[in-house]
């Protein structure tokens, strides 16, 4: 039996990501990373919040609204294995999907009531790029969704942070304050495809405004340049 099923955002994320580069590749890896979550007007019922702020982390079901696809492959190539094997796309959390929806668990930092946006929601460690929507929002509950003996298959152990981040003091100073440990562990977790690797290219991110420039050297990546968008 054929079914469809019509689904709206709910809400939407403010991030510090433009793009998808630079993006964690899991939620949680960078908890110094906040976010804000806005909730469409016909949603801004603090009575639908109500209880939430018992929970410490929650859910966000989201849409890969930038990968949306006419069709699917049953397999794709996660980045985690250096973008050259081939996995069931059941058995990763690719974008590419034959429904493109997307799981993150974060941390809950806040709720906080606005004079225009109703009460928006402070969140660490979200994977999601800036206006990302958001499908719906459900609460952590620690018995039900730990299970420390489970299995992770060829994701079993989390990638870490794989770079030494060099970002010399007169960029640093363009930096604000409350953004440079969320830069630096952006850039720690290494956002280049996996699949490149020339110590000789810039590359380039759009992150709180800024543009990041960088390149890497073996395992130590520096910042050469750091531009705001706005002049």
């Amino acid at each position: 039996m054929n079914q469809s099923f019509s689904m709206g955002p709910i809400a939407r994320i403010r991030s510090d990501f433009a793009t998808k580069f630079g993006v964690p590749r899991q939620s949680g890896l960078v908890d110094s990373l906040e976010a804000t979550i806005v909730f469409e007007p016909e949603f801004r019922n603090p009575d639908a919040l109500r209880g939430l702020e018992g929970f410490s982390h929650i859910w966000l079901v989201w849409v890969f609204d930038q990968a949306v696809r006419k069709d699917w492959s049953p397999t794709v190539r996660p980045p985690r294995l250096g973008g050259n094997t081939r996995m069931g796309v059941f058995a990763t959390r690719s974008p590419f999907r034959p429904n493109p929806i997307a799981l993150s668990c974060v941390k809950l930092a806040g709720m906080e009531q606005t004079a225009y946006l109703g009460t928006v929601l402070r969140v660490r460690g979200a994977d999601l790029m800036d206006g990302t929507p958001i499908l719906d929002i459900k609460p952590y509950i620690p018995y039900a969704d730990s299970h420390p003996e489970a299995l992770g298959g060829f994701a079993a152990a989390p990638a870490g942070e794989t770079l030494e981040v060099v970002i010399p003091p007169d960029l640093l100073e363009r930096v604000p304050e409350d953004r440079r440990e969320a830069l630096r562990g952006v850039l720690a977790q290494d956002p280049r495809p996996h699949y490149q690797d020339d110590p000789d290219r810039v590359y380039g991110f759009g992150f709180a405004g800024m543009e990041i420039k960088f390149s890497v050297a073996g395992t130590r990546l520096t910042v050469q340049d750091i531009e705001h968008k706005n002049g």
